[in-house]
């Protein structure tokens, strides 16, 4: 967990300095992006919070959330990843959105996507989605893994913008 608060304080920092804020959308990840933000003294001043969206049930769960918001986009696709960062940066009205969605392991998930695959997004002034797989099977280490790949690249997504 460690490392995880020290490449979240790395992305605190930037947000801060720039009067920013974040909100999460995470699924494979179980939380744990949104636990390395909010680890980091002083986060209440640049997270606004996070949700774990890991089921069908829990997109259902959401207030006034239509299917075509999912654009026809299944889990674990870079599609859906930008769907939550959109859908958890409008909700929370903060600067950036961070969205998550894979296959942590030890199976594969249902859609043939092996475990280790993971996909991130982030919306905000800076966009995108990116795609990892760790190759991997073990659980805990892709969690980590995940975690530590959405850090990274929205502390890269921060610094492109000037």
């Amino acid at each position: 967990m460690e490392e995880l608060v020290r490449r979240a304080a790395l992305v605190g920092a930037l947000l801060k300095a720039r009067k920013e804020t974040v909100a999460v959308c995470e699924s494979s990840a179980g939380g744990l992006i949104t636990a390395a933000l909010l680890a980091v003294p002083g986060a209440s001043a640049w997270v606004l919070g996070g949700m774990v969206i890991y089921t069908r049930q829990a997109w259902d769960a959401l207030a006034g959330f239509q299917e075509s918001q999912l654009r026809g986009a299944r889990s674990s696709t870079e599609i859906n990843a930008q769907v939550r960062a959109d859908l958890i940066r409008e909700r929370f009205r903060s600067s950036w959105g961070l969205g998550e969605t894979g296959a942590a392991g030890p199976a594969g998930n249902r859609y043939g996507d092996p475990a280790g695959h993971v996909c991130l997004a982030v919306s905000g002034p800076g966009q995108g989605a990116t795609t990892l797989r760790t190759g991997q099977a073990e659980r805990l280490a892709n969690m980590h893994a995940f975690t530590l790949a959405a850090l990274d690249y929205f502390k890269q997504k921060i610094e492109s913008i000037q």
